[in-house]
Protein backbone atom coordinates (compact mmCIF):
# COMPACT_ATOMS: atom_id res chain seq x y z
CA UNK A 1 0.00 0.00 0.00
CA UNK A 2 2.83 2.39 0.91
CA UNK A 3 4.57 1.65 -2.38
CA UNK A 4 1.33 2.34 -4.25
CA UNK A 5 0.97 5.72 -2.51
CA UNK A 6 4.55 6.62 -3.42
CA UNK A 7 3.98 5.61 -7.05
CA UNK A 8 0.80 7.67 -7.31
CA UNK A 9 2.58 10.64 -5.74
CA UNK A 10 5.42 10.41 -8.27
CA UNK A 11 2.95 10.29 -11.16
CA UNK A 12 1.07 13.32 -9.82
CA UNK A 13 4.29 15.28 -9.33
CA UNK A 14 5.43 14.44 -12.86
CA UNK A 15 2.07 15.53 -14.25
CA UNK A 16 2.26 18.80 -12.28
CA UNK A 17 5.82 19.48 -13.49
CA UNK A 18 4.79 18.95 -17.11
CA UNK A 19 1.71 21.11 -16.68
CA UNK A 20 3.71 23.92 -15.04
CA UNK A 21 6.44 23.82 -17.68
CA UNK A 22 3.92 23.74 -20.50
CA UNK A 23 1.92 26.59 -18.96
CA UNK A 24 5.07 28.73 -18.66
CA UNK A 25 5.75 28.13 -22.34
CA UNK A 26 2.26 29.06 -23.53
CA UNK A 27 1.48 32.26 -25.38
CA UNK A 28 -1.68 34.20 -24.49
CA UNK A 29 -4.88 32.60 -25.74
CA UNK A 30 -5.90 33.39 -29.29
CA UNK A 31 -9.36 33.82 -30.79
CA UNK A 32 -11.95 31.35 -29.38
CA UNK A 33 -13.02 28.48 -31.60
CA UNK A 34 -16.70 29.46 -31.39
CA UNK A 35 -15.99 32.51 -33.56
CA UNK A 36 -14.97 30.36 -36.54
CA UNK A 37 -17.08 28.21 -38.87
CA UNK A 38 -16.92 24.46 -38.39
CA UNK A 39 -15.41 22.37 -41.20
CA UNK A 40 -17.88 20.77 -43.58
CA UNK A 41 -16.22 17.37 -43.34
CA UNK A 42 -15.82 14.49 -40.91
CA UNK A 43 -13.15 14.86 -38.24
CA UNK A 44 -11.11 11.75 -37.51
CA UNK A 45 -10.62 10.60 -33.94
CA UNK A 46 -7.25 11.13 -32.29
CA UNK A 47 -5.40 7.85 -32.45
CA UNK A 48 -2.43 6.55 -30.52
CA UNK A 49 0.73 8.44 -31.48
CA UNK A 50 2.49 5.10 -31.99
CA UNK A 51 0.29 4.27 -34.97
CA UNK A 52 3.18 3.04 -37.06
CA UNK A 53 6.28 1.05 -36.20
CA UNK A 54 9.19 3.49 -36.11
CA UNK A 55 11.55 1.10 -37.91
CA UNK A 56 9.03 0.85 -40.72
CA UNK A 57 8.75 4.63 -40.88
CA UNK A 58 12.53 4.88 -40.93
CA UNK A 59 12.61 2.46 -43.85
CA UNK A 60 10.24 4.78 -45.75
CA UNK A 61 12.64 7.66 -45.08
CA UNK A 62 9.90 10.09 -44.08
CA UNK A 63 12.02 12.18 -41.70
CA UNK A 64 14.86 12.45 -44.18
CA UNK A 65 12.50 13.48 -46.97
CA UNK A 66 10.93 16.18 -44.82
CA UNK A 67 14.30 17.52 -43.73
CA UNK A 68 15.34 17.84 -47.37
CA UNK A 69 12.09 19.14 -48.86
CA UNK A 70 11.55 21.64 -46.05
CA UNK A 71 15.23 22.67 -46.04
CA UNK A 72 15.58 22.19 -42.28
CA UNK A 73 18.94 23.61 -41.22
CA UNK A 74 21.00 24.30 -38.09
CA UNK A 75 19.72 27.23 -36.08
CA UNK A 76 16.09 26.92 -37.13
CA UNK A 77 13.14 26.81 -34.75
CA UNK A 78 10.73 24.09 -35.86
CA UNK A 79 7.32 23.55 -34.26
CA UNK A 80 5.99 19.99 -34.48
CA UNK A 81 2.27 20.54 -33.89
CA UNK A 82 0.68 17.29 -32.79
CA UNK A 83 4.08 15.85 -31.89
CA UNK A 84 2.62 12.69 -30.31
CA UNK A 85 5.34 10.20 -29.42
CA UNK A 86 8.01 12.52 -30.83
CA UNK A 87 9.05 10.49 -33.87
CA UNK A 88 10.09 13.59 -35.80
CA UNK A 89 11.13 15.55 -32.72
CA UNK A 90 14.02 13.23 -31.86
CA UNK A 91 15.14 12.96 -35.49
CA UNK A 92 15.07 16.67 -36.29
CA UNK A 93 16.60 17.92 -33.03
CA UNK A 94 20.15 16.92 -34.10
CA UNK A 95 19.62 18.66 -37.46
CA UNK A 96 18.68 22.07 -36.03
CA UNK A 97 21.53 21.65 -33.55
CA UNK A 98 22.32 23.49 -30.32
CA UNK A 99 21.63 26.85 -31.96
CA UNK A 100 18.14 25.77 -33.01
CA UNK A 101 15.09 24.45 -31.26
CA UNK A 102 12.31 21.95 -31.74
CA UNK A 103 8.99 22.88 -30.14
CA UNK A 104 6.99 19.73 -29.46
CA UNK A 105 3.33 20.75 -29.13
CA UNK A 106 0.33 18.54 -28.51
CA UNK A 107 -3.10 18.68 -26.89
CA UNK A 108 -2.74 15.31 -25.13
CA UNK A 109 -0.89 15.63 -21.79
CA UNK A 110 -0.16 11.90 -21.62
CA UNK A 111 1.64 12.06 -24.97
CA UNK A 112 3.76 14.97 -23.76
CA UNK A 113 4.64 13.24 -20.49
CA UNK A 114 5.90 10.23 -22.43
CA UNK A 115 7.77 12.49 -24.85
CA UNK A 116 9.33 14.42 -22.00
CA UNK A 117 10.76 11.16 -20.65
CA UNK A 118 12.05 10.25 -24.09
CA UNK A 119 13.76 13.62 -24.48
CA UNK A 120 15.41 13.30 -21.08
CA UNK A 121 16.62 9.77 -21.79
CA UNK A 122 18.19 10.93 -25.08
CA UNK A 123 19.71 13.99 -23.45
CA UNK A 124 18.22 16.41 -25.97
CA UNK A 125 18.80 19.98 -24.81
CA UNK A 126 17.13 21.84 -27.68
CA UNK A 127 13.55 20.58 -27.34
CA UNK A 128 10.76 22.55 -25.65
CA UNK A 129 7.36 21.09 -24.84
CA UNK A 130 4.09 22.98 -25.10
CA UNK A 131 0.56 21.89 -24.22
CA UNK A 132 -1.73 23.59 -26.71
CA UNK A 133 -5.47 23.61 -27.27
CA UNK A 134 -7.33 21.90 -30.12
CA UNK A 135 -8.08 25.27 -31.78
CA UNK A 136 -4.91 27.11 -30.73
CA UNK A 137 -1.29 25.89 -30.57
CA UNK A 138 -0.47 28.68 -28.06
CA UNK A 139 3.07 29.12 -29.40
CA UNK A 140 5.19 32.17 -28.49
CA UNK A 141 4.87 35.14 -30.85
CA UNK A 142 7.30 35.35 -33.80
CA UNK A 143 9.19 32.28 -32.61
CA UNK A 144 8.84 29.73 -35.41
CA UNK A 145 10.68 29.36 -38.74
CA UNK A 146 8.78 26.22 -39.73
CA UNK A 147 5.56 24.68 -38.40
CA UNK A 148 4.86 21.03 -39.23
CA UNK A 149 1.53 19.21 -38.94
CA UNK A 150 2.30 15.59 -39.67
CA UNK A 151 -0.39 12.94 -40.13
CA UNK A 152 -2.80 14.86 -37.89
CA UNK A 153 -4.54 17.57 -39.92
CA UNK A 154 -7.57 15.30 -40.40
CA UNK A 155 -7.96 15.19 -36.58
CA UNK A 156 -8.33 18.97 -36.21
CA UNK A 157 -11.93 19.78 -35.32
CA UNK A 158 -11.41 23.54 -35.77
CA UNK A 159 -8.93 23.92 -38.64
CA UNK A 160 -9.83 27.54 -39.41
CA UNK A 161 -9.30 28.56 -35.78
CA UNK A 162 -6.03 26.67 -35.45
CA UNK A 163 -4.61 28.06 -38.69
CA UNK A 164 -5.69 31.58 -37.75
CA UNK A 165 -4.21 31.35 -34.24
CA UNK A 166 -0.98 29.85 -35.56
CA UNK A 167 -0.10 32.94 -37.61
CA UNK A 168 1.22 35.16 -34.77
CA UNK A 169 3.80 32.51 -33.83
CA UNK A 170 5.34 32.49 -37.31
CA UNK A 171 8.35 34.60 -38.18
CA UNK A 172 8.48 36.58 -41.45
CA UNK A 173 9.26 34.14 -44.29
CA UNK A 174 8.16 31.18 -42.15
CA UNK A 175 6.56 28.17 -43.79
CA UNK A 176 3.98 25.58 -42.81
CA UNK A 177 4.43 21.97 -43.91
CA UNK A 178 1.51 19.55 -43.75
CA UNK A 179 1.87 15.81 -44.27
CA UNK A 180 -1.22 13.69 -44.79
CA UNK A 181 -2.45 10.70 -46.74
CA UNK A 182 -4.38 10.69 -50.02
CA UNK A 183 -7.54 9.58 -48.18
CA UNK A 184 -10.79 11.10 -46.90
CA UNK A 185 -10.56 12.70 -43.47
CA UNK A 186 -12.67 9.97 -41.87
CA UNK A 187 -10.02 7.47 -43.02
CA UNK A 188 -7.17 9.51 -41.50
CA UNK A 189 -6.14 11.49 -44.55
CA UNK A 190 -7.00 14.77 -46.25
CA UNK A 191 -7.66 15.15 -49.98
CA UNK A 192 -5.17 17.75 -51.27
CA UNK A 193 -7.93 19.83 -52.88
CA UNK A 194 -9.74 20.12 -49.54
CA UNK A 195 -6.51 20.94 -47.71
CA UNK A 196 -5.69 23.75 -50.15
CA UNK A 197 -9.20 25.16 -49.84
CA UNK A 198 -9.14 25.24 -46.04
CA UNK A 199 -5.74 26.91 -45.84
CA UNK A 200 -6.54 29.40 -48.58
CA UNK A 201 -9.74 30.29 -46.72
CA UNK A 202 -7.57 31.70 -43.91
CA UNK A 203 -5.09 33.37 -46.26
CA UNK A 204 -2.32 30.78 -46.65
CA UNK A 205 -0.70 30.32 -50.07
CA UNK A 206 0.58 26.98 -51.36
CA UNK A 207 4.22 27.15 -52.46
CA UNK A 208 5.10 23.48 -52.81
CA UNK A 209 3.61 20.00 -53.12
CA UNK A 210 5.45 16.67 -53.04
CA UNK A 211 4.36 13.05 -53.06
CA UNK A 212 6.43 11.23 -50.44
CA UNK A 213 8.10 8.00 -51.46
CA UNK A 214 7.57 4.87 -49.43
CA UNK A 215 4.02 5.72 -48.34
CA UNK A 216 0.66 6.93 -49.58
CA UNK A 217 1.31 10.43 -48.27
CA UNK A 218 2.16 13.90 -49.50
CA UNK A 219 3.81 17.05 -48.20
CA UNK A 220 2.10 20.37 -48.92
CA UNK A 221 4.03 23.55 -48.10
CA UNK A 222 2.33 26.89 -47.47
CA UNK A 223 3.37 30.48 -46.92
CA UNK A 224 1.23 31.96 -44.15
CA UNK A 225 -0.51 35.32 -44.24
CA UNK A 226 0.59 38.11 -41.95
CA UNK A 227 -1.32 38.84 -38.77
CA UNK A 228 -2.95 41.79 -40.54
CA UNK A 229 -3.72 40.06 -43.84
CA UNK A 230 -5.19 36.80 -42.52
CA UNK A 231 -8.88 36.41 -43.27
CA UNK A 232 -11.09 37.62 -40.42
CA UNK A 233 -13.07 34.81 -38.79
CA UNK A 234 -16.45 36.18 -39.89
CA UNK A 235 -15.24 36.32 -43.51
CA UNK A 236 -13.99 32.73 -43.71
CA UNK A 237 -15.98 30.63 -46.16
CA UNK A 238 -16.30 26.96 -45.24
CA UNK A 239 -14.89 24.54 -47.80
CA UNK A 240 -17.09 21.71 -49.04
CA UNK A 241 -15.67 18.23 -48.70
CA UNK A 242 -18.03 16.93 -51.34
Amino acid sequence: MQLMRITVAIVLIAAFMLSAAAQDFLAPAGVPSAVFPKPDRPVASIVSPIWHDEKERDAAGEAQQLARLLAIKPGMTVADIGAGSGYHVVRLAPIVGPGGRIIAEDVMPEYLRSLQNRIQELGLQNVAIGLGEPHDPRLPASSVDLAMLIHMYHEIAGPYALLYNLVPALKPQARVGIVDAFKPTLKHGTPPKLLRCELEAVGYREIGFHRLSGSDAYLAIFAPPSVISRTHPEQIVTCKAR
